[in-house]
């Protein structure tokens, strides 16, 4: 399924790596307490509208494949979301797709342009409006910005999220201002180290700055498949909506 093909050398990693059930966080039982343990301060909803779907997020290696390329560092625990809608296919089969048409075109991604969310209460400390979307494909643009077009949240707790790969040009959001819970900030994109579109959200253990470790992320009142749950962290192979 080609959803799954922007991340296909973590992937690869994962699969050779003989420690893909080791949970993120394994150097140490202080490491552990801090990072497995971590309870989100911030009251945070999921940044989009719709039905999305989980292509990496979760504690483990398998789950979780940012582990890989930011062991320790912002990407930790990163989530990455798209939409998915299920189709019937010549042989009888039903198959959750990511675009309709001509796969290499962003506009035929259910995703791309689709609004995205303020996840919880913050000042915008961070914005880039201005890179270009990748066309999907196989492989990275290397000349890119990882992030692309991005947001930085800082939750004044101690807490930031980032919002990366977003359209260029879509975020209307500016360096200063006070956002609330649910507040549009941009549209889904292509930017940076993506290969297809998606969304690309992390919660970070700094305050005013980037560069601080990667923390989980529990978000409150959402459906994960179907099924509502007060409080809870993505998984990679779920489909989560707000409610």
């Amino acid at each position: 399924m080609r959803y799954l093909k922007f991340a296909l050398y973590i992937f690869s990693i994962v699969t050779l790596s003989s420690c893909t059930d080791t949970l993120m966080g394994d150097e140490g039982k202080l490491d552990e307490d801090i990072y497995l343990n971590y309870q989100t301060i911030t009251d945070l909803e999921l940044p989009f509208e719709e039905e999305w779907y989980v292509v990496n997020g979760g504690k483990s290696h398998r789950e979780g494949a940012h582990h890989f390329i930011g062991r320790g560092g912002g990407e930790r625990y990163a989530v990455d979301f798209l939409i998915l809608r299920d189709t019937v296919l010549s042989n009888g089969e039903v198959r959750g797709i990511h675009y309709s048409g001509d796969w290499r075109q962003n506009e035929n991604h259910f995703c791309f342009g689709k609004r995205l969310n303020a996840p919880g209460v913050g000042k915008v400390i961070e914005v880039v409006n201005t890179i270009a979307d990748n066309p999907p494909s196989n492989s990275f643009n290397i000349n890119q910005p990882p992030g692309g077009n991005y947001v930085v949240i800082d939750h004044l707790n101690g807490e930031t999220s980032i919002l990366a790969h977003l359209k260029k040009g879509s975020i209307i959001v500016s360096v200063g201002d006070t956002v609330i819970k649910g507040q549009e900030v941009g549209k889904a994109g292509n930017s940076g180290s993506s290969t297809i579109p998606h969304l690309h959200y992390q919660l970070e253990g700094t305050s005013g700055q980037l560069g601080g470790l990667g923390l989980p992320a529990q978000f409150l009142d959402y459906y994960e498949d179907g099924e509502f749950v007060e409080r809870s962290e993505p998984v990679r192979g779920q489909k989560v909506k707000k409610q």
